[in-house]
């Protein structure tokens, strides 16, 4: 996992202005500068340290509701630790729609997420939530730039993400050996309909084309929607909610192949040491989705 922000990292601060998080309004008018965003991207550079940080953020109660609905989380007293990653969206596609933002705002792959809980709080708290590039790295199959978010309250971590994302090109270098991702003996089967996506959309904000229908979806060249990858590790999180802590864990995930909808998939769980791993593969069984884990461990995950 990459390490928090540092105190001495000359971070470039964007305003968010405008609508709040999570507001309809908010999120056509980024989604709307994010469509005709454009490129000056080249392979020598680095994506900068951008950062977007909004005070006073308080969490909506009926809007977590419906998130928990959709998702499947039962627990009403604690907060999924998915949530934040919603709510903080808008501050990451602020980001992206920046003018310094090198690369177009479409089109970027999500590698992986890794979320920490690091203590419970009062859903009647005052959030400061930021988000800030950290990182990039030239890889076989492309170049991959780091995002963290961070959710303060008064000036104490109560939870952080860290994302890494793909900004795809040729960059020379040869791939590695595939990764065999972890199956169990005993998966469970679900069945995911055509419109998972846009409920999905509705609750989260994220209105990116490639999730809404199979028509918006071949525009950026996928043969149907695909769901959201937030979507599938919040889903696999909500099957395992009775294992887990409330604080003190973090739950990792790797988004392998596009889940196309509709249709099956199969989760996979398993106890394995001080973890417990997930995963989620087409409904043949062949194609992994999604593999990730969840520990207690939260420093050496």
């Amino acid at each position: 996992m990459v390490s928090l922000q540092k105190d001495n990292t000359q971070f470039q601060d964007i305003s968010f202005g405008g609508a709040r998080p999570g507001s309809f309004k908010s999120m056509l008018g980024l989604f709307g500068r994010a469509a005709i965003k454009s490129d000056f991207f080249s392979i020598d550079q680095s994506v900068p340290p951008l950062r977007c940080t909004l005070d006073n953020v308080h969490i909506d109660v009926n809007h977590l509701k419906a998130y928990k609905a959709l998702l499947g989380f039962k627990r009403h007293e604690l907060l999924p630790a998915t949530y934040l990653n919603m709510l903080a969206f808008p501050l990451v596609l602020k980001i992206m729609t920046d003018p310094r933002f090198p690369m177009k705002a479409m089109g970027q792959v999500h590698l992986s997420n890794h979320v920490s809980v690091h203590k419970c709080f009062s859903l009647t708290n005052a959030l400061r939530l930021s988000t800030s590039v950290v990182g990039t790295e030239i890889t076989p199959s492309g170049v991959e730039w780091t995002l963290e978010m961070t959710a303060e309250i008064d000036g104490e971590l109560v939870w952080s993400s860290v994302s890494t994302m793909l900004h795809r090109c040729n960059t020379g270098i040869p791939r590695g050996p595939a990764i065999e991702v972890f199956r169990s003996e005993n998966p469970v089967r679900w069945s995911l309909d055509d419109g998972l996506g846009r409920r999905y959309a509705k609750v989260s904000g994220d209105f990116n084309p490639i999730h809404l229908s199979a028509t918006s979806a071949r525009l950026f060249g996928f043969k149907s929607a695909i769901a959201h990858g937030m979507w599938s590790k919040a889903r696999c999180l909500a099957a395992l909610e009775d294992e887990l802590p409330d604080q003190g864990y973090a739950v990792a995930a790797n988004f392998r192949k596009p889940l196309f909808l509709p249709s099956d998939v199969l989760f996979h769980r398993a106890a394995q040491d001080s973890k417990t791993l997930f995963s989620l593969f087409n409904g043949a069984g062949q194609l992994a989705h999604l593999d990730g884990f969840i520990t207690e461990d939260i420093d050496n995950a």
